[in-house]
């Protein structure tokens, strides 16, 4: 829930340069009115239908949920969106409403190359200009998704500040969207940032769970006993829960990278280690050091390490209606392999954190239960470095 001043209880807020609020501002009220405008929502709808694939399926992972026993799994299939993952459901959100508001520019963050593959896309469907910011280690551990961008006539910026991730990836995109506003508009990635972006990204998220309500109740003729989602900044799960949060039995779960564990210090799980602090414009958790600073994070997932958390997560954990665990690495990597061995679905790695918690919660309900994992994306572009953490030399 949020209230005129983007707030979810005493997180959100715009914490942003003077320079910003008029666009901001502006940016709220086009918002607002989309969702008024008949014509805007035909045409979303049709993109997301006739472009991006949706509805996407609901699949009973019938397999692998004989061998956990216990609760039937779900598997809601945004890796089957064009594109490869849900990040498309809120791009094409935001790109049509940015050539509507008369934009001919875009620009946009990326951490494991998803996000920036659907921004080059839509750019490339609606005719606008597109450059991508993302930070040197992720361009290196995802390279594919560096050429699909530039194939798709994207500029990819290769960002070498500070830890040279997701966190710089951000920071960067901000600097140049202050610099040129007038004909651009910075499609951010994450329910995070300054309001409206928390509440925009999730409304255009909220497609996942709109459908997977609706499709779970035809398929077992009640709710699930919980929703399971991957969380960095959070979207694919602020989507995911989003028609769930008013039903109080249904449990919602948001799964954070542990990286090498939370006692290494290697992790960014935020929920269980972060403070309230101010970043990138919202007033949420963070990962911080003994100073106050933005402590660096790690994960083997490029999706997944950024050192917060978007604000309806911070609130949903502040009031206990959803519930945050971390998951480390290596559980990640066996549930990776154990759906591509059990279903033959290669999941993406951030999607794989998920899929490792809910198997061990399966196990512990009974039979007539079942649950819904939110599978975010496809995992081609992990195959290779998965590999290599398994000491294979696999060339991309």
């Amino acid at each position: 829930m949020t209230n005129t001043a983007g707030r979810f209880g005493d997180f959100g807020g715009q914490y942003i340069p003077e320079t910003l609020m008029s666009e901001l501002f502006d940016l709220e009220a086009a918002y607002e009115a989309s969702k008024r405008d008949a014509g805007f929502q035909r045409e979303l709808h049709e993109l997301l239908h006739n472009y991006a694939g949706r509805p996407s399926l609901l699949y009973c992972a019938e397999k692998l949920s004989e061998e956990v026993g216990g609760a039937r799994i779900y598997l809601k299939r945004e890796d089957l969106n064009h594109t490869g993952s849900h990040k498309i459901n809120n791009v094409l959100g935001q790109c049509l409403l940015a050539a509507r508001r008369g934009k001919s520019r875009v620009i946009a963050e990326t951490g494991a190359g998803q996000h920036g593959v659907a921004t080059a896309t839509a750019a490339a469907l609606m005719g606008m200009q597109c450059e991508v910011f993302m930070g040197r280690e992720d361009t290196e551990r995802q390279a594919l998704n560096v050429y699909r961008m530039e194939l798709l006539g994207a500029r990819v910026h290769s960002v070498t500040s500070g830890t040279q991730t997701l966190k710089d990836a951000v920071n960067e995109a901000m600097r140049e969207w202050v610099g040129r506003i007038d004909d651009t508009h910075y499609v951010l990635g994450s329910v995070m940032g300054p309001h409206p972006f928390p509440t925009m990204v999730r409304d255009f998220q909220a497609v996942i769970s709109a459908e997977a309500r609706e499709q779970i109740l035809a398929a077992t003729g009640k709710l699930p006993a919980a929703v399971v989602a991957c969380v960095g900044g959070g979207s694919n799960a602020a989507g995911m829960f989003a028609h769930f949060i008013a039903d109080k039995d249904v449990a919602l779960v948001g799964c954070e990278a542990a990286g090498r564990g939370i006692a290494s210090g290697e992790h960014a799980a935020t929920i269980a280690t972060g403070e309230v602090g101010v970043f990138h414009g919202m007033k949420s958790l963070f990962c911080q050091d003994a100073d106050g600073q933005i402590a660096p994070v790690y994960s083997i997932s490029a999706g997944l390490d950024y050192p917060g958390i978007g604000p309806e997560h911070a609130w949903l954990h502040a009031t206990g209606r959803a519930r945050y665990v971390p998951v480390t690495d290596e559980q990640a990597v066996v549930a990776f392999e154990r759906l591509s061995q059990s279903e033959g679905i290669i999941p993406a790695i951030e999607s794989a954190h998920a899929l490792s918690y809910a198997i061990e919660l399966a196990a512990s309900l009974p039979r007539e239960d079942s649950l819904i994992v939110c599978l975010s994306g496809r995992g081609d572009k992990d195959v290779a470095a998965i590999g290599r953490y398994r000491g294979r030399e696999v060339t991309e």
